[in-house]
């Protein structure tokens, strides 16, 4: 404890690593198990469905084995509404023997004019009515939810006769054995082997709701390894270091150990000891900001499935802590095996002697470059002492991958999320879709529109898949709006169409296949020419390619200058009459991506400071060595500035080498990282997603190696310059 207390700065460098490294290991350990256990809970409880299935119209439910519980046969209806598709199912009430719906607000459906919204996603306010394409009007009496995703609105069965449009049956099971997709898929084959063939019209497996439950979380995974391999390595490098500057600064106090009988194993145990006190302290601090930090990405998955107290496993925080802590154990252990060698009468007799010179023929070539003598003096010393040198290096490289990584991942996820929303309108103009189908001309002549397309949204279905998802067709050019190919092109002629990876997943099909699906009962065959990168699984084509699809919505971008505010107010009055109205464009930032960026800047400044602490480090271990020699240049007239300029320069070809090395590996892992954090999300990116890196953004991480060595530099060139002569003379 007399050494931790004489050493402080080498404690608070291996605590503050030690808490890096675990509170991103356990961060990105802990939300992979931790998001799992909203949604176990929840579907536990209200009973969730092992397998959702809709049966062909006309078809009768059969006796299935294996089977412990059923609901059904509900019927499934096409609600078709202006915007958002919505999967209706009749139910008379929210109970039952499988998928337990809980009302979160209002109350249930009754009566044939009523409505539950889910809270999936599409809101609406309790009592407002919400009308459909065919014109009947439905009141929002409650809002519920479903665990098994089984729809996104319920009506009662008395509303079938007057909604109409009965796309089937839906039937839920739990089954006795159902925990792997093997057992899933053996369930499923028990259920249509039961009916007759081509009764199936699509099933939907609970694995599959439950790996969109966790994809949110998922996403956080990838970059958090990134960052706990970062900690990871900088934990070896520092803590090597510091137990081995120990080690050389305390020679002769080994000795003199070793002669009153101390073990070699005591002595290595001790330098040990000195780098596991701290490392354990600053792991207790690390587990506590990892389940800290973690608690705002699990409140979303609670508030989503109506649990809580979702934290992460205890028995993860200890693997994590654990597992870093051996890793400092082993470093220290490997550098003070040193300690353990040394002979008695030579650590004695060597004291704190700092050997032999190494390096003379660098200072002999940098004396003969034109720049003043202490900077050319602080230019060679690297080369007197190459160990810690390559470790001052190292520390600084991964400083720098680090900045760079953090700085590629967040220009990536502002683009991602431009890309996700497609929204990069000013202002949006919104009606009924009669009324909005004239609205252009109004639009066009309206000064400060620059570009200006239109949008119509309905329910398709296509054969096998169980959920309808969204058809759009767009009427102009909607390029500028942030839509972005994965691969392909756009559509340019009717009949040819874009689709996202979940439709085509979801089909099977193919860039370059034609599919036939159904909009509003109606047959279409498109022709997919793009893969476009978007997440709700949806089809965008022509508007000529579905003329009944007319626009419900117009997407604007105006010229440079001008107001929204002002322009939005000249739009509403040039709209009066026609039941339409144009509203400014928020440009809300998107929670997750708020907290990926807060977490990456957090850990980026955590590994900075260890960084910067690391160079500090070894450069006090440096000077210390050396004092004597400083005294002699202080005795031979060089001045503080002089005494801080060669200090400086002994770290800042170091900290440009460190940056050349850093800068190629931040690029590698975010080329690494993002696609796996999208593969989470079961989305593609394309390359312009992860091009980021411009010459200004790089010339601008680039410094950041010799930021980390200038940042580390600091004190100790405050600390050599205010040395007295005549105490660093007196220094052996």
């Amino acid at each position: 404890m007399r050494s931790l207390r004489r050493k402080r700065l080498q404690t608070l460098v291996i605590a503050l690593v030690s808490a890096a490294a675990v509170t991103a290991t356990v961060l990105g350990a802990g939300l992979l198990v931790a998001s799992r256990a909203p949604f176990d809970n929840s579907f536990a409880a209200q009973r969730g469905a092992h397998l959702t299935v809709q049966l062909a119209p006309g078809v009768q439910p059969a006796e299935v084995p294996g089977v412990v519980a059923s609901a059904g046969p509900y019927p499934v209806l096409d609600l078709p509404l202006q915007g958002p598709s919505l999967t209706v199912v009749a139910r008379a009430e929210p109970g039952g023997a499988v998928d337990r719906i809980e009302v979160t607000e209002g109350r249930w459906a009754t009566g044939p004019d009523e409505i539950v919204i889910g809270d999936g996603g599409f809101r609406m306010p309790l009592g407002e009515r919400l009308t459909t394409r065919d014109g009947v009007t439905l009141k929002v009496v409650g809002v519920a939810r479903s665990v098994s995703a089984t729809a996104t609105a319920w009506v009662s069965p008395s509303a079938v006769d007057k909604l109409g449009r009965v796309q089937g049956t839906q039937m839920l099971y739990r089954f006795a054995a159902a925990g792997t997709a093997a057992e899933v898929e053996t369930a499923r084959a028990a259920v249509e082997a039961a009916l007759p063939a081509g009764a199936v019209a699509g099933a939907r497996s609970w694995l599959d709701v439950r790996q969109q439950a966790v994809e949110q979380a998922a996403v956080f995974v990838p970059f958090l390894v990134a960052f706990a391999l970062l900690g990871i390595v900088m934990a070896v490098l520092v803590v090597g270091t510091v137990i081995a500057g120990a080690v050389g600064a305390a020679t002769r106090r080994i000795g003199i150990l070793k002669a009153l009988g101390c073990t070699p194993a005591g002595i290595v145990r001790a330098f040990v000891a000195q780098a596991l006190i701290p490392a354990a302290a600053g792991g207790v601090v690390g587990a506590l900001a990892g389940n800290v930090i973690a608690l705002p990405v699990l409140a979303e998955t609670e508030q989503l499935y109506g649990s809580s107290g979702a934290a992460i496993a205890w028995w993860v925080t200890l693997v994590a802590t654990g597992g870093v802590l051996a890793v400092v154990a082993v470093s220290a252990w490997a550098a003070a095996l040193r300690a353990g060698r040394l002979r008695t009468v030579d650590a004695i007799a060597v004291g704190r002697a700092t050997g032999p010179v190494r390096g003379r023929w660098a200072g002999r070539l940098a004396a003969r470059l034109p720049l003043p003598r202490p900077v050319a003096l602080g230019l060679a010393r690297p080369f007197a002492r190459p160990v810690r040198t390559t470790a001052i290096l190292l520390a600084v490289a991964t400083g720098a991958a680090a900045v760079t990584f953090a700085t590629g991942l967040a220009a990536s996820l502002v683009r991602i999320q431009s890309a996700i929303e497609q929204d990069n309108a000013d202002v949006f103009v919104a009606g009924p879709p009669g009324a909005a189908t004239d609205a252009l001309p109004v639009i066009t002549a309206q000064a400060g529109t620059r570009a200006a397309y239109g949008l119509g949204q309905a329910p398709g279905t296509a054969p096998g898949v169980s959920d309808p998802f969204s058809v759009t067709a767009i009427s102009g050019d909607a390029a500028w709006d942030g839509f972005v190919m994965v691969s392909g092109r756009w559509f340019t002629a009717p009949g040819e169409a874009v689709a996202g990876a979940q439709f085509l997943s979801a089909t099977g099909a193919r860039v370059g296949d034609t599919v036939q699906i159904k909009v509003e009962n109606q047959p279409v065959r498109l022709h997919i020419v793009g893969e476009v990168f978007e997440t709700s699984g949806g089809v965008f084509t022509a508007a000529a390619t579905i003329p009944d699809l007319r626009p419900g919505e117009w997407r604007i971008a105006l010229t440079g200058g001008t107001d929204k505010n002002a322009y939005t107010d000249a739009l509403n009055a040039a709209l009066a009459g026609r039941d339409l109205s144009a509203h400014p464009n928020g440009g809300e930032i998107d929670p997750l991506l708020a907290v990926v960026q807060g977490l990456t800047l957090t850990l980026t400044l955590l590994l900075l400071a260890v960084a910067a602490l690391g160079v500090l480090n070894m450069l006090v271990l440096d000077l210390r060595d050396r004092v004597h020699d400083l005294g002699v240049h202080k005795a031979l007239g060089m001045t503080p500035r002089q005494t801080v300029a060669m200090v400086i320069a002994s770290v800042a070809g170091v900290g440009l080498l460190g940056a050349l090395l850093g800068v190629p590996a931040g690029i590698t892992m975010q080329r690494l990282v993002v696609p796996a954090m999208a593969a989470s999300g079961g989305l593609n990116l394309p390359d312009s997603l992860l091009d980021v890196y411009g010459p200004m953004l790089l010339a601008g991480v680039a410094l950041g190696g010799p930021v980390i060595a200038l940042l580390g530099a600091l004190l100790p060139a405050g600390w050599a310059a205010r040395t007295r002569t005549a105490t660093a003379l007196r220094t052996e």
